[in-house]
């Protein structure tokens, strides 16, 4: 296990920072983790308010895609949907704040709670990405600012990354002692991912309509009161795609049965809270019979593609090692594949 250590802003870099924002007077700055603990963040009481301050991660800091996911977010607070809203710099030309390589983006801060893992609240969250959906069907892409492209599914990057994990990590000391299995267990997760790639498209999931996807629906980035999901609050994965691929990562999300080291994590799911989530988003934004045949081959590959960068890049994911989690990885798609036909059974509706 390694434990890594989330980035910061130094005082005068904070300093700089919030000399382009008109927040008033200051009354506190505190240290916010949560997210990405390559993206640091703060919350601030000012006498205007609650606010959060973060600053993108180096690979999500191109100008045309942070640009591209504001419009988006526009576009729904436009339409009224739960989000903290972006607050414009001090000349109000912009909502996002430039400084050599780094970006830096200000929001309203929203209070609410950490996902309890209840059937309720899967629900919840299937219908709010449904209605993400649906006000995003009528976003008007600027033919100047181009969508981002590219998702989990049939990818070459997660491919190339997994083949990476055995050639250029084999020495991390996650995987020290076991080159032989680790050799197995990537060419294992290769063919498990091709596979279900494969039987998606046989499905016809080429076939289906793009529109903008949130591509990172998971509790992390909702917020929830009263077992409702009442916010979502990070969008830096938006682009162009097929919902289904939306609605399957988030079933998988909110009904992964974790806690503890990856080796202890049951095989299977919540299938009462899987089932919950997809009717929840199929109350307000109903899916094809296909697409629930879809679904268990997509949430396979969601779950090879999640852990493959981290481990590309640290040899961990969050503070477990990569090995860890690739074993578990191969447990839970070796379940799904298994039970694939009940899970289509028990969602798609009659």
């Amino acid at each position: 296990m390694r434990n890594r250590s989330r980035a910061k802003f130094d005082a005068a870099e904070l300093g700089v920072v919030l000399s382009y924002y008109d927040l008033g007077v200051l009354e506190s700055i505190t240290e916010f983790h949560r997210g990405s603990s390559r993206s640091p963040k703060v919350g601030i009481v000012s006498e205007k308010g609650k606010f959060l301050l973060k600053r993108r991660a180096t690979d999500r800091a191109l100008p045309d895609r942070v640009r591209f996911s504001h419009r988006v977010q526009r576009h729904l607070a436009d339409a009224e949907f739960p989000l903290p809203k972006l607050v414009p710099t001090r000349d109000g030309d912009t909502t996002i704040v430039q400084i050599r390589e780094h970006i830096y983006e200000m929001f309203e801060f929203i209070a609410g709670q950490p996902y309890e893992r209840t059937v309720d609240e899967a629900r919840s969250a299937g219908e709010l990405l449904a209605r993400f959906h649906v006000h995003t069907r009528s976003f008007d892409e600027d033919g100047k600012l181009r969508s981002p492209r590219g998702d989990y599914h049939d990818s070459p990057g997660v491919r190339t990354g997994l083949l990476t994990i055995e050639s250029t990590l084999s020495s991390h000391e996650s995987f020290a002692g076991n080159e032989q299995e680790l050799s197995e267990l990537v060419q294992t997760l290769l063919l498990a991912y091709d596979r279900a790639a494969a039987a998606a498209n046989r499905f016809g999931l080429q076939d289906r309509n793009e529109r903008i996807v949130h591509l990172d629906w998971h509790p992390g980035n909702l917020l929830f009161k009263k077992q409702q999901a009442i916010a979502v609050i990070d969008y830096d994965s938006v682009r162009r795609s097929k919902r289904v691929l939306d609605a399957a990562n988030g079933a998988l999300q909110f009904s992964m049965l974790a806690g503890g080291d990856p080796v202890t994590w049951p095989d299977d799911l919540d299938v009462e809270r899987y089932a919950a989530f997809l009717s929840g988003y199929e109350s307000l934004a109903p899916l094809r019979e296909k697409d629930y045949e879809c679904i268990p081959n997509l949430m396979a590959e969601a779950l090879v593609a999640e852990c493959v960068p981290p481990i590309t890049r640290t040899g961990s994911v969050g503070r477990w090692a990569g090995y860890r989690v690739l074993r578990m990885v191969r447990r839970k798609i070796n379940w799904l594949m298994t039970h694939a036909s009940e899970l289509v059974l028990r969602t798609t509706p009659k």
